[in-house]
């Protein structure tokens, strides 16, 4: 929790010292109350008193719950403020600390985790905050002023009213020793409900293909029960502390009233109408101790929760990204050459290597192809250029320049990348292509749309450019999400294209298409291609054959196929003798 009140601004913590002077006076005028009753009871036993001397008294008493009320509300919307600017700015810093992880960071806390995280635990902690200025501040100034109040009254009281506060902490403990072990498990039960929520959503299309809604269902009522059990336990150890306090506050208003009888009954006549003032004095302060170990109690309630979910938040702003960002900002004589030495890559949690000594060099004209002889990681190859991941050991140089040297948002800016997966932003078609430029124009738009073919399809739709895109493109088909993936990237004009198995989906046709309109317009940037089909490979500068994790062959495709057996198996098992020699 110490890690998030860190986040609070100066302003925002003179505001909770306001809010702690504001308290003080309203728990001083909650207790002057009692103070009126025993003058106004003092004015009754006076024989002279007159009616407007005890209306009086009413006006200060009813000034004074006046004044606490505003007070209240004033205490409501300043603790709120606080919160809520609180909660803006974790959010805001939980996103830009996902931003800067690498994709094992995000791996390691899990895409539902997170998303659980940046919304759930943010509402727990704002929750908590709004609670505690309000009550957690109050309850201790008021116990310990009104205890005061009551040390110089009757003994038998006093020791009345401190068996009811330990009553009711013994209860209090007993039940936030069930529940805080429970609090913990919640926020990882939430996780999981919203993993495989999500999980069914995405993929809600193969579900209902295989009739698995079912399946799915089950899997959904598992977590969710979980969750659910987990919370009605909870639930049900906290739903006996009011029960609690009601009882313990009888009780302690019976034995009052019942030593009062025993104390008046040893009173002299005179002085038994002092003893009545004395025991309605104590009877509203010992109400009030007790309300402030109620407050107490409420706060520690939802402080455990509250703890859990800070603690959560902390996990993610304290880790660093596995991925350090250098200053390198300056311009480079060579362009857009890139090269790996003797790079090694293994995944954090693994033992195995999945890369293993590959050595090249892409030059600024070059197409670079890798293709894969036995199952292997060539996606992870590709990955490593724009720092997604960082080597385990060798190094890879862009423009003669390390990666690592480099500060990451100008090493990307250098890099465009085309994921297997092609995703849509629920824009329409001209935001999708021009994501994220500075000063997109129609010029860019048009080439990038021609260069990628796009412009196919785009000329036959009724708004064109403007054509409304659903959320991940579901109105689209697989082919044209590619094609407008592929022109996101054109669009920038990079230095670096890299293509991770991006024309999967598209025809053999407009695959020869657009690797052509690539070498004729954008000549010296340097293009990287993951694939798995032939076809698309063969015309590339360079074939980079992987076997066993390793830089087998790097040739160009008619060398490949005389001398590299591998190559030559995989090319037969998808064209003829007769195409692959085109």
């Amino acid at each position: 929790m110490i890690r998030i009140l860190k986040e609070l601004s100066k302003k925002e913590i003179l505001l909770i010292i306001v809010c702690a002077i504001l308290i003080i006076c309203q728990v001083w005028l909650d207790l002057k109350l009692p103070e009126y009753m025993w003058k106004i009871t003092e004015l009754l036993e006076t024989q002279w008193t007159e009616i407007w001397d005890i209306i009086h008294q009413w006006i200060f008493m009813l000034s004074i719950a006046l004044i606490s009320v505003v007070i209240s509300m004033i205490l409501v919307l300043c603790s709120s403020k606080i919160a809520a600017n609180l909660s803006a700015k974790l959010r805001l810093k939980i996103y830009e600390k996902v931003q800067s992880f690498s994709l094992e960071n995000v791996k390691n806390f899990s895409i539902a985790s997170l998303i659980t995280r940046e919304t759930n635990d943010v509402t727990q902690v704002q929750s908590a905050i709004v609670q505690s200025i309000q009550i957690f501040v109050k309850a201790p100034i008021l116990a310990v002023w009104a205890l005061i109040k009551i040390l110089n009254k009757n003994p038998l009281w006093s020791a009345a009213t401190a068996i009811a506060i330990w009553l009711l902490v013994t209860i209090a403990a007993l039940a936030l020793a069930l529940v805080i072990p429970k609090f913990k498990r919640i926020q990882k039960l939430v996780d999981q409900v919203n993993g495989v929520s999500r999980e069914h959503i995405n993929w809600i299309r193969v579900v209902r293909a295989y009739n698995a809604e079912n399946y799915q269902e089950e899997k959904f009522e598992k977590a969710n029960k979980n969750l659910s059990d987990t919370q009605m336990f909870t639930s049900r150890a906290m739903s006996f502390l009011m029960p609690s306090v009601d009882v313990i506050m009888n009780l302690l208003t019976v034995a009052v009233y019942f030593l009062w009888w025993i104390i008046i009954m040893k009173t002299l006549d005179e002085n038994r109408l002092w003893v009545f003032s004395d025991m309605m004095v104590f009877s509203s302060y010992a109400t009030q101790l007790i309300m402030a170990c109620v407050m107490l109690v409420f706060v520690l309630a939802i402080l455990p929760w509250a703890l859990v979910s800070a603690k959560r938040l902390a996990e993610v702003l304290n880790t660093e990204s596995d991925i350090k960002d250098w200053d390198f900002d300056k311009e480079t004589k060579q362009k857009w050459l890139v090269e790996f030495k003797h790079v090694n890559f293994r995944y954090p949690d693994a033992k195995e290597y999945v890369v293993k000594d590959i050595t090249f060099i892409a030059n600024p004209w070059e197409m670079i192809a890798l293709i894969w002889a036995t199952w292997c990681w060539k996606s992870t190859i590709v990955n490593l250029i724009p720092r997604f991941y960082d080597a385990t050991s060798g190094e890879i140089f862009i423009d003669w320049i390390e990666v690592k040297k480099y500060k990451e948002k100008n090493l990307r800016n250098k890099i465009w990348y085309i994921p297997q997966k092609a995703f849509l932003f629920r824009w329409d078609i001209k935001d999708n292509i021009v994501f994220w430029m500075e000063n997109p124009d129609d010029e860019s738009l048009k080439f990038a749309s021609k260069i990628s073919e796009s412009d196919e399809f785009i000329k036959w739709l009724k708004d064109g450019f403007q054509h409304y895109v659903a959320l991940n493109g579901t109105n689209y088909s697989w082919w044209q999400k590619q094609r407008l993936s592929i022109a996101r990237a054109i669009a920038r004009k990079p230095e670096i294209l890299i293509f991770d198995d991006s024309f999967s989906a598209l025809d053999y046709k407009t695959d020869l298409k657009l690797r052509n309109n690539l070498k004729k317009e954008l000549k010296w940037t340097t293009i990287f291609i993951v694939a798995q089909r032939i076809w698309t490979i063969k015309d590339a500068d360079k074939i980079i054959v992987i076997e066993d994790w390793c830089c087998v062959w790097i040739w160009k495709h008619e060398e490949l196929l005389q001398n590299c057996k591998v190559y030559k198996e995989i090319a037969l098992s998808q064209l003829s003798e007769q195409e692959l020699n085109k």
